[in-house]
């Protein structure tokens, strides 16, 4: 059987291969049409969350076409030269004449044209415009980290306020059938406006967090001690929902994001609301409040910022996170005969929090209103029956 000369077999198959690279250059012509095609994508609504669909959905389409090429040359390579139909193989260790050096060279070629200019240019727009957070920013929300809850801070609006997640406990427990929005459902959500780009700063009080939500696109670690940052601009109305993605401790997994996207006026007017809502908790710190009145509202309180960690009965997860139940602290007293913080006591400890352990400080991110019903719940719950209470006007003076 005659055996095909390899330079006559190269040259037959530059037409075949000329074809395929021709059908790769109008695959990747469709341009954005391509975010059509999401998969198992969420629906981008942010420019980010569009490019990087889109960069997704080129780069499969141009590696899946490099497969189907060099595999099918690889088969028919394998077929079509085997040994049983006489074939024999060449006898050289490298490139000799012109025509084998043009294979080497135009094959490297079309590779780096491939990741330079089809990959390369779009992926680099990309991460340009991820990380442009200040241009043309309308807005800034500072996004804080803590185990386990988030708490989003309008510097602007002066508007601060925490971020827990509001599925019940029931349901977690199996007690109840789990609702729509198991564990991606938040008391307070976050809260943008359409249209706007709004530039987020990140950090955390403790540990890593991750704020994630896929539909923006955006991913971005809070870490301590560092100010990190993204930006968004969010193109649809709706709630938008997504988690922590770092591993952040026993409750990772109870510490959602949902974002509420919705028109400027309605915007506008939630400030307005929010800033309400904050005046009257100010307002609440000079009203004596009657000792059941601060249990109740101690006991909502407690198992929004507490309950994570010392568990609803109390009885905590020691030694990382002590019982409350019976504790020394807790049934210590509550301040000096002058009214005065004691130093390592149960109010200084929800206040201030603890160094070397998980306890964090509420100082900075509960009201006095909370602070108090949440001391004065916890000395008159889990079996504590001290019986007395701190008014939110003491914690005030306090700070």
């Amino acid at each position: 059987m005659t055996t095909l000369n390899p330079r006559i077999r190269l040259t037959q198959s530059a037409p075949r291969i000329s074809g395929l690279l021709a059908g790769l250059g109008a695959l990747l012509a469709t341009g954005p049409a391509r975010a059509d095609f999401s998969w198992n994508f969420p629906t981008p609504v942010t420019p980010i969350a569009r490019d990087t669909l889109n960069i997704h959905n080129e780069f499969m389409v141009i590696i899946t076409v490099l497969f189907v090429v060099v595999f099918a040359i690889m088969v028919y390579s394998m077929v079509r030269h085997r040994k049983s139909v006489g074939a024999e193989p060449a006898r050289f260790t490298g490139p000799t004449g012109a025509l084998q050096w043009f294979w080497v060279l135009v094959p490297f070629g079309i590779l780096l044209f491939i990741d330079f200019v089809l990959m390369g240019i779009p992926a680099f727009h990309a991460v340009i415009e991820m990380e442009d957070t200040r241009t043309k920013a309308d807005m800034v929300v500072k996004v804080t980290g803590m185990q386990w809850k988030w708490q989003y801070e309008y510097p602007d609006s002066g508007i601060r306020f925490i971020s827990t997640m509001s599925t019940p406990r029931e349901q977690i427990e199996g007690k109840e059938a789990k609702g729509e929005h198991y564990l991606l459902e938040v008391d307070n959500p976050m809260v943008l406006p359409v249209g706007k780009k709004v530039r987020i700063l990140l950090t955390s009080t403790d540990v890593i967090h991750t704020w994630w939500v896929p539909q923006f696109g955006v991913k971005r670690d809070a870490i301590p001690g560092f100010l990190r940052e993204t930006w968004v601009r969010i193109e649809e109305p709706g709630i938008y929902r997504g988690q922590c993605a770092e591993l952040c401790g026993k409750d990772h997994g109870f510490m959602p994001v949902v974002v509420h996207a919705v028109p400027e006026a309605e915007y506008a007017a939630w400030v307005d609301k929010k800033k309400g809502e904050l005046a009257a908790a100010a307002a609440g710190s000079d009203k004596t409040w009657t000792k059941d009145e601060l249990i109740a509202h101690g006991k909502d309180a407690y198992e929004k910022q507490c309950a994570a960690c010392h568990q609803p009965d109390g009885k905590g997860v020691p030694p990382a996170f002590p019982a409350l139940a019976g504790s020394k602290i807790v049934n210590g007293p509550l301040l000096s005969p002058e009214g005065k913080l004691i130093p390592d006591s149960h109010v200084d400890r929800v206040m201030n929090g603890k160094a070397g352990t998980a306890m964090q400080a509420f100082k900075t991110t509960l009201s006095d209103t909370d602070i108090a019903a949440i001391v004065t719940y916890e000395r008159n719950a889990f079996g504590n029956a001290r019986g007395d209470m701190i008014q939110p006007a003491q914690i005030k003076a306090l700070r």
